[in-house]
Formats: C-alpha cells, structure tokens, sequence
C-alpha cells in the first residue's frame, strides 16, 4: 500500500457502517470512499465489506483485517506524533462527547485556554445526554457520568461529581426552608422528577441513610426527560431539583437557586473518561484527558 489513507478510510466505514457517514466524518466524498475500498478489496484479494442498500457490514475477513488495520493506524498515530507528549501543539481531530449541561457550563467556557495552546487541533464537539456509540459515531473518547456497564469499553475513573439539593427562592418563600426530612413532608414540598421515560415511576427525593442511600417518596410538581428542562424548572420556581453541582453552582453563586439540605446530598455520580480501547490513547486523547480531569476537579468529590 502507498500510505495509510486506505486503511483510515475502510477503518471509518467499518466502525460507521456507512459510506455517507464515514466520508462525512473524513471530509472527503462519498464517491472517494467507493473507489478506494475497492481498490483496497482488489489489493487484498478478498471482500472486506457486505454492501447492502441501507448498510455496510464487515465480511468475516473484513472483520480479521479491520482488527489489524486498527493496531497499525494507531501505531502509526503514536510514531506521528511521539514527542507531542512533551508539550508540542497536537495537530488533527479530536471527536468528543460530553453531556450537555457539563459543555454549556464547564467545557466550553475553558476551551479557548486549550485551543489556544493547540491551534491546528480540530476538535468535534458533541453535546447528548444520550449514551453514544463510540465506535460507530467515530468518537475518540465520551466523558460519562454513572456506572459503565459495557464491559467492552475502556473507563478510566475521573472521580465523583457532587451533586446538590437546590430550589429557587420564590419557592422556598412559598413552602419554607427545609432542614431535616421531616420538613420535606409537613412543609408540604413538591419535586420535580426527571427520568428518560415520562409516566415511568420516580421514586422520590434521595439521601444518605446509614452507609448507602435511601428514598423519600415527595409528591411531583411536573415530570421531564431533559436535563435542561429539569434545572429550568427549579429556576421557575416549580419544584426541589436535585442535580450534578458542576450545572447548578453558577445559579447557586448568583443567588437564583438557594442550596437546601447540605448535610443530605444525593449519592455521588461516577465520572468517567471512556475510550473504545487501549489503542485509542493517542497524544490527542492523553491530552483532553489531563485537561478534563483538572478542569472537573474543583466539582468532583
């Protein structure tokens, strides 16, 4: 093969299942990557990809090359950029994706500090509460929060984001200040719930109790499915919220949402930096990964 592009670009369609997706994300035309994973099938001698009208799936040699094609683009990767480590600008893309209100009120704002330190890096930043797929939406790396339960990703722990019990002062004008449990129910408070599913059951308002963790059924001001709408919420004033502190510290220091019940914070959740594999920590990665960790620090218990 004259050089790697080849393997990058059967690399992508592999991991996207798309021609269309893969040359989007490559920046290339669709058309390119037709020509050159057939030119890449007639080098090899074998068919490396099904082609379907709605999907590209690998064939079970594709499978064994795009397993080596991977090893050797990341070894080409590290030998590229070896010394970038020491403290060189890092060049190329960089895909990530953070959940959203962790991007509006923490990531974003610092990012001009790292772009700045590193111009021709070309990030691709992806702001979902949902759960991605990194390998098929060409991500690099996710920082999550909660427990991973693929056992075929690589999670490295960054800590445990504090969370925090808040309600705007027009409400807590309207019920009173809670100090204990107690309070929650003779006060008569009412919570906002947030799940992914309206109409599923909530079990209620969280708290220490013992070593783990217990819950408090509180009566529902409104039902959401999404984190925005949720901390909008308890700024209108609708309900007790409780949420991660990295969102709600900048409205706790502005005095539009007032803390409740410091000593009875909801569990901690986990945080994570997760890549698909090993392979995958490139300069790049190491990189974002080290400036994210301390960046989340000051919000992590």
């Amino acid at each position: 093969m004259q050089n790697l592009d080849a393997l990058l670009i059967f690399a992508r369609v592999a991991e996207m299942t798309s021609f269309t997706r893969a040359a989007e994300s490559l920046g290339i035309q669709k058309g390119r990557v037709s020509t050159v994973i057939r030119t890449l099938e007639r080098d090899v001698g074998v068919a490396l990809l099904h082609r379907t009208t709605r999907s590209v799936q690998l064939t079970e040699d594709g499978r064994e090359f795009y397993a080596r094609a991977r090893d050797l683009l990341a070894e080409a990767q590290e030998l590229q950029s070896m010394f970038l480590a020491n403290g060189g600008p890092l060049r190329g893309r960089l895909r990530v994706d953070l959940p959203t209100e962790l991007a509006r009120s923490v990531v974003v704002p610092a990012l001009p500090q790292l772009m700045a330190a590193h111009p021709e890096l070309q990030l691709e930043l992806s702001s979902t509460d949902r759960r991605v797929d990194l390998v098929q939406e060409g991500f690099d790396c996710v920082i999550r929060f909660g427990p991973i339960t693929d056992e075929t990703m690589i999670a490295r722990p960054l800590g445990k984001l504090r969370m925090t019990n808040a309600a705007s002062p027009a409400y807590l004008e309207r019920y009173g200040v809670p100090h204990t449990l107690e309070d929650l129910l003779s006060q008569g408070h009412q919570m906002v719930h947030y799940t992914l599913t309206l109409g599923a059951r909530h079990a209620g308002w969280q708290y220490p109790d013992g070593d783990g963790y217990a819950w408090l059924p509180l009566p529902s001001a409104m039902q959401v499915n999404s984190v925005q709408t949720y901390h909008a919420a308890g700024l209108a004033g609708i309900g007790l919220i409780q949420a991660g502190y990295t969102a709600l510290a900048p409205h706790i220091q502005s005095g539009a949402l007032v803390e409740v019940l410091p000593h009875l914070r909801p569990e901690p959740l986990p945080a994570s930096f997760v890549v698909a594999h090993r392979r995958n920590l490139s300069p790049r990665v190491r990189v974002f990964m080290a400036w994210i960790e301390g960046l989340l620090k000051p919000y992590l218990d």
